[in-house]
């Protein structure tokens, strides 16, 4: 597997190696001043001896408080009830889990694709659902829409010059 390094590292796995191996007789003041970094850093690559590649900071398992039969079962109701989040957070919390949070059901609906209720309603209305943003309002050639936002009266500066 090819890593990546950080471009604000300080220490790459070259310098991680060589932290390693220095001799016990070099102190870690002196590494930390050779190599530019903290003598926190040199004592943390000296004391492990697993491998320099950087690791990621990703959870390993994602903790969720629904198993996979209980998602799916989420994920039905959703589709066929076609309920809010809200209304759908109290179906799930009395019949499957009470631990269950708000954006735990959200993450799961987003993860499913089943999060965009408008988007479910079109869908089984027969319409098309179509990616992406609605496009600005057409309007008859001819015609321009203006915004127009009006700033209030600013006080005159005192280090302001008049010109006559």
């Amino acid at each position: 597997m090819t890593s990546t390094i950080d471009s604000n590292a300080r220490t790459t796995p070259r310098i991680r190696q060589e932290l390693q191996e220095a001799p016990a007789g070099v102190s870690d003041p002196e590494l930390a001043r050779r190599y530019g970094v903290s003598r926190m850093t040199v004592r943390k690559w000296r004391r492990r001896r697993t491998e320099v590649a950087a690791q990621t900071h990703r959870l390993k398992t994602m903790h969720t408080t629904l198993t996979a039969e209980q998602e799916a079962i989420v994920v039905q109701v959703q589709e066929i009830a076609l309920l809010s989040l809200d209304d759908l957070l109290i179906v799930a919390r009395e019949f499957l889990n009470p631990d269950l949070s708000r954006a735990a059901l959200d993450r799961c609906l987003r993860r499913h694709g089943v999060s965009d209720l408008q988007a479910l309603k079109r869908e089984q209305a027969g319409e098309a659902v179509e990616p992406g943003h609605k496009p600005f309002k057409d309007y008859v050639p001819g015609f321009v829409h203006v915004d127009v936002k009006y700033l209030p009266q600013m006080a005159p500066s005192p280090r302001a010059v008049t010109c006559s």
